[in-house]
């Protein structure tokens, strides 16, 4: 990652680093996430670590090389999900920041919640201090144009801290969104405060995504453990 990649995370809430992943690990991943699966939903397969071509792209020297880059030597990444929109699965997300975070056990602690659980797994909504230890890397599997509903971003609003709905609404009122659009093998790698949506997609081509979080150190959750899914 350059110095103009770690200044637009930090300024903008984001970056776009072009093609730093191989199209033999890219293939390989399409490959396997086309396959059926007890654990794939509808729009894609959550808790995705377990995957082995997942596991090793998300620990590949580049990926961790761009989390180095932002949040310090000790980065790792603890939690994947592949999203699969197409025209047979299709949804659109609206303007939300990305708060909740996987956790090894449940311990009430100020500044965390509410709790949830997903398969299983319990999840609590983390303060803005804890998330701003973190980084998403996503690893476009396909083309993302205009027509098959990109990621929409409000630069700068990861700066907010954590917002509440009414707020975000206002924010998408006042700020030019900006779209996404990344080609197959791009990376974008954006802070979780940052306010972000999509469309449906209105077109032939897929818009599979490969979504790695990445923390700066165990220790960042602190007195609660990050589980990594």
């Amino acid at each position: 990652m350059t110095y103009k990649h770690r200044d637009e995370v930090e300024q903008q809430g984001f970056t776009i680093v072009p093609n730093p992943v191989s199209p033999a690990i890219l293939d390989q991943i399409s490959d396997e996430i086309s396959e059926p699966a007890s654990h794939r939903s509808r729009d894609g397969v959550r808790h995705a670590m377990h995957m082995a071509p997942v596991k090793k792209i998300a620990s590949c020297p580049e990926l961790i090389g761009i989390a180095c880059g932002v949040l310090g030597p000790q980065a790792f990444p603890f939690r994947a999900t592949i999203f699969d929109k197409s025209k047979d699965a299709n949804w659109l997300v609206v303007w939300h920041q990305d708060t909740a975070l996987p956790l090894q056990y449940r311990l009430d602690v100020p500044g965390w919640g509410p709790w949830s659980k997903k398969e299983g797994i319990p999840y609590a909504h983390a303060p803005a201090e804890v998330l701003s230890h973190v980084l998403a890397l996503r690893i476009h599997l396909d083309d993302s144009t205009a027509d098959n509903g990109p990621l929409k971003v409000l630069p700068g609003t990861h700066l907010l801290g954590v917002l509440d709905d009414n707020r975000i609404d206002e924010l998408s009122e006042q700020i030019a969104p900006l779209e996404c659009l990344i080609p197959r093998g791009g990376v974008l790698a954006m802070r979780p405060l940052l306010v972000h949506a999509s469309s449906k997609s209105h077109g032939e081509i897929p818009r599979r995504v490969l979504h790695i979080e990445y923390a700066a150190s165990d220790s960042i959750a602190m007195p609660l453990q990050l589980e990594v899914v």
